[in-house]
């Protein structure tokens, strides 16, 4: 199937952070953008150190573009956006209006590219 919405997805990887930042994040992303998919992490018990991983995909193109007020992180949010190069740096703009952002790494594709961010309450 042929998704006509790929230039304009950013698939967004929330790790390192707690259930109720993740959600802040998600909630700052769902009022600038139309949130296409989410999949929620695994419930399976672990015997050791389980790393949890929060995605969501949202479609730059077609939102609402409301400005959030970001809510307190109580922590710091590793973040993973992997999309077409226009569409991750707008959802980089629009972490940037609510949150302290550290850019970590860049890796640039053909047609995509792959940005690691560190978020920070202000």
């Amino acid at each position: 199937m042929y998704d006509l919405h790929i230039d304009t997805d950013v698939t967004v990887q929330l790790s390192d952070c707690c259930r109720e930042d993740a959600q802040a994040v998600f909630e700052v992303l769902d009022h600038a953008y139309r949130l296409e998919d989410v999949v929620p992490p695994g419930q399976k018990e672990a015997p050791g150190p389980v790393t949890t991983v929060w995605t969501a995909t949202f479609d730059t193109s077609d939102g609402r573009h409301e400005k959030a007020t970001p809510p307190r992180l109580a922590g710091k949010v590793g973040v993973l956006l992997t999309g077409g190069y226009h569409a991750v740096g707008e959802v980089e703009k629009t972490l940037a209006t609510g949150f302290d952002v550290e850019s970590r790494q860049s890796v640039s594709g053909d047609q995509e590219t792959e940005a690691r961010l560190l978020l920070a309450a202000r």
